[in-house]
């Protein structure tokens, strides 16, 4: 008989809770058997606010897609995001002891843990070790092992948050009597999606722009070197329209998805635009170009933030495969145009075309798609599995990168 395991992708965001049921055959193939959704409440920038109407959303959500394909979930792959997330480089070095003088597997394992070893901040723990390439007499190698040398250096992007918040999303999912079998930084679930092998060998930078917080991860040479999250996103952009334009929060969000673009197009500032396109008491002309500015200054902001955060690794010659944008913010009109302009490099609105079907082809969803597939890749690997922060559910296993 053909052995099988039914998994779900699960994304609790500030705007939606998304989640995709895959079914693996033989930990070889995925096929997407089960969709379900709901309008999120009680979380904000990502984080749970109101523990009891987010659980709310995600069984419903959990339970939609459940009765969609007629199956129970096996195992779930939740994503983190929020602005508790932090990440740091983690570094270590040996001597090479050998009588040959020659890397050993041995010599790997140590550094790679003396690497991993060092203390987190307090209540926070590990939610990926991503290791960069190997450093072996200061030059940069991607396998050491049999290399003559003197000197192993190993390098990791550490990535770890509040382990109270990444708890409560836990729990959430233990609520409906699921098991967590890994949780997934959100930038690194969509990149799955929306970034081709080829762009992250080449160097690539993926942005995902959600409602409340924004997430991003950068590759190069097919590893992921930096990632991690800011508490800004979509609802920044709407909440800057309404002070600047003295309207309520719901007419802002309007005006953004009908008039919202990253950069000015209109440059007559007595060009003006129905407030509420209804005709009716109330309704007003408001100037398009305050509009455009708005919006431009708040993109551009959140795109110079990501590219503080990542220094060096934003620079135009690290990235030739440029930005990839996803996530429902990434729909503002012209927002690649301004991506490439502050980065100085091409950018594209990535999408799931090559994972998924019509429906699901859309990035918002590119989370939880991502998430299948990481389930697919890691499910039967055990040689990657790390011991992290004890205190919100015991051994957590999972890295995005192998040893």
């Amino acid at each position: 008989m053909h052995k099988s395991k039914v998994i779900a992708g699960v994304e609790i965001g500030t705007n939606k809770v998304a989640v995709l049921l895959g079914e693996i055959q033989e930990g070889k193939s995925l096929n997407v058997i089960g969709f379900g959704h709901c309008s999120s409440r009680g979380v904000l920038k990502g984080e749970i606010i109101d523990f009891y109407e987010a659980s709310d959303c995600a069984h419903a959500a959990i339970l939609a897609a459940e009765n969609q394909a007629k199956v129970k979930i096996d195992g779930v792959y939740l994503a983190l995001s929020g602005g508790h997330i932090r990440g740091r480089s983690s570094e270590a070095s040996v001597n090479i002891t050998s009588t040959d003088g020659r890397v050993t597997r041995e010599d790997i394992e140590h550094v790679s843990a003396m690497a991993k070893e060092r203390d987190l901040p307090e209540n926070c723990a590990v939610i990926h070790h991503l290791r960069r390439p190997y450093a072996l007499d200061g030059r940069m190698v991607e396998q050491p092992i049999a290399m003559e040398g003197e000197r192993l250096e190993a390098n990791y992007w550490t990535v770890y948050g509040d382990d109270r918040i990444i708890s409560d999303a836990i729990h959430i999912i233990n609520g409906f009597n699921l098991h967590v079998d890994d949780v997934v930084l959100s930038g690194l679930a969509s990149s799955v999606a929306v970034a081709t092998l080829e762009e992250k060998k080449n160097g690539v930078l993926v942005i995902d722009i959600g409602r409340g917080s924004t997430d991003y991860a950068v590759f190069m040479n097919g590893r992921c070197m930096s990632a991690g999250c800011i508490p800004i996103g979509g609802d920044h952009i709407s909440n800057d329209l309404s002070i600047g334009l003295r309207i309520r929060l719901k007419q802002a969000d309007s005006l953004k998805h009908r008039y919202g673009s990253a950069i000015v197009e209109h440059k007559d500032k007595t060009e003006k635009v129905w407030l509420n396109n209804d005709l009716e008491i109330g309704d007003r002309l408001v100037p398009l170009w305050s509009i455009e500015k708005i919006v431009e200054l708040r993109v551009r902001e959140l795109f110079n933030v990501v590219r503080k955060k990542l220094g060096a690794l934003a620079r135009p010659e690290r990235l030739p495969a440029g930005v990839v944008l996803c996530g429902g913010t990434s729909h503002l009109r012209n927002i690649e145009i301004c991506t490439a302009d502050v980065f100085e490099t091409r950018a594209r609105i990535g999408d799931n075309g090559a994972m998924a079907s019509e429906e699901l082809r859309d990035s918002q969803y590119s989370v939880a798609l991502g998430l299948l597939h990481y389930g697919l890749r890691y499910q039967n690997e055990h040689d990657h599995v790390t011991q992290r922060n004890r205190g919100f559910m015991g051994k957590l296993k999972g890295m995005f990168q192998k040893v």
